[in-house]
């Protein structure tokens, strides 16, 4: 049977659809679309800005302090390389120079504005009754009737009035030495072998170290106060530091013991602790000396020879 030549067509278009329809199909390697993943971005932390930017060191420095049990004006202002003065005058605190615990005292300089002091509000005085005159005691007392005995009508007795006792005047305080302008006289405050030198260099403490034995005597270098004594300065162990003029301060640091207070006036030579480690690992006493605040080398002032 002879098929039609349009059904034999038909045929052969569905014979050739069949074929092409087995044939794989690939898409090229290169046509692919990476689809970014999407991942979460961390979110910026704050940063802490502090007011000071002269520098990394100082940019880490706070502009107040709170005064602590034991602290005193001078202390504060050597661990945060002041004059003690300059420190009085931030915080506009006049001699003595009294701080309390808790005051939050200004150690750096505002930017071209003159610093705000923060004062803890202390109490005011308390009043205390003034004592009364013999006299008016001795009146009172004549005009009451004594135990088992009535009162009596009429004038009151009169009686003489005792003179009031002469009171010795107050014997007036003793001035405080004046402290010269300028130091005439300094002593090396121990013997010993110098362990280490003036190192202006040293991103901490810039003295002198002298080595000796535990116990034995530490004296002031020069005549001055004692401004501070105790261990409150981390890194000096028991330590004393003497006011010798409005200018210069030694501290001996180290002691096993002091055997001054606060407010003493001392004299070159004169023993004031006993040599000791605390706060290093061998004895030895740290001796440094500062002029305006600022350490200087002790070998320009102690003796040579």
């Amino acid at each position: 049977m002879v098929m039609p030549a349009r059904v034999s067509g038909v045929v052969f278009l569905l014979v050739l659809l069949t074929a092409c329809s087995t044939v794989p199909i690939n898409a090229p390697v290169g046509s692919r679309v990476a689809v970014p993943q999407t991942q979460p971005q961390p979110q910026p932390q704050p940063q802490l800005q502090l007011a000071s930017t002269t520098g990394s060191a100082d940019a880490q420095k706070p502009d107040y302090y709170s005064v602590r049990r034991g602290d005193t004006l001078y202390s504060i202002a050597w661990q945060n390389g002041l004059n003690f003065r300059q420190l009085a005058e931030m915080n506009a605190i006049r001699s003595p120079y009294t701080i309390y615990v808790g005051q939050s005292l200004r150690i750096a300089p505002a930017d071209g504005v003159p610093p705000t002091p923060l004062q803890v509000p202390m109490p005011g005085p308390v009043a205390r009754p003034s004592p009364r005159p013999v006299a008016a005691v001795a009146s009172e007392s004549a005009a009451i009737p004594s135990s088992g005995q009535k009162a009596q009508s009429g004038p009151t007795r009169t009686t003489t009035p005792i003179p009031a006792a002469e009171q010795a005047p107050a014997p007036e305080p003793e001035a405080e030495p004046a402290l010269p302008a300028i130091v005439s006289r300094w002593v090396w405050p121990a013997k010993g072998p110098l362990l280490r030198g003036y190192t202006p260099e040293a991103n901490g403490k810039k003295g002198i170290d002298i080595g000796g034995k535990a116990g034995q005597p530490i004296v002031s270098a020069a005549d001055g106060k004692v401004v501070y004594a105790g261990s409150g300065l981390v890194g000096y162990g028991r330590l004393i530091i003497v006011k010798h003029n409005d200018s210069l301060l030694s501290a001996y640091g180290h002691n096993s013991e002091l055997l001054v207070a606060e407010g003493d006036y001392v004299k070159a030579g004169q023993v004031i602790a006993k040599m000791g480690s605390s706060g290093t690992s061998s004895t030895r006493l740290y001796f440094e000396i500062r002029q305006d605040g600022k350490p200087v080398n002790p070998l320009r002032y102690l003796p040579h020879g």
